[in-house]
């Protein structure tokens, strides 16, 4: 279906946008979409490092026991 649109298909529905919503509330709501994008690479990288950490501690707790013995 989305197939057959076509560049004047693109830009008809762009000027629809844009006659709709007006150039200043596109521009705001592409804002927010790049501070949630932002806010999400974040979140990931920080639950990375958190991931990273952990697998850290379970490693040192495992040389420890095989070094005890335990």
């Amino acid at each position: 279906m989305l197939n057959n649109i076509g560049l004047p298909g693109l830009v008809l529905i762009v000027v629809v946008v844009l006659v709709l919503f007006g150039r200043g509330k596109i521009a705001s709501l592409m804002g927010e979409v790049g501070k949630g994008i932002s806010s999400f690479k974040k979140g990931v990288s920080e639950g990375k490092k958190e991931l990273d950490m952990s697998l850290e501690q379970s490693q040192d707790t495992e040389t420890k026991d095989k070094v005890t013995g335990a």
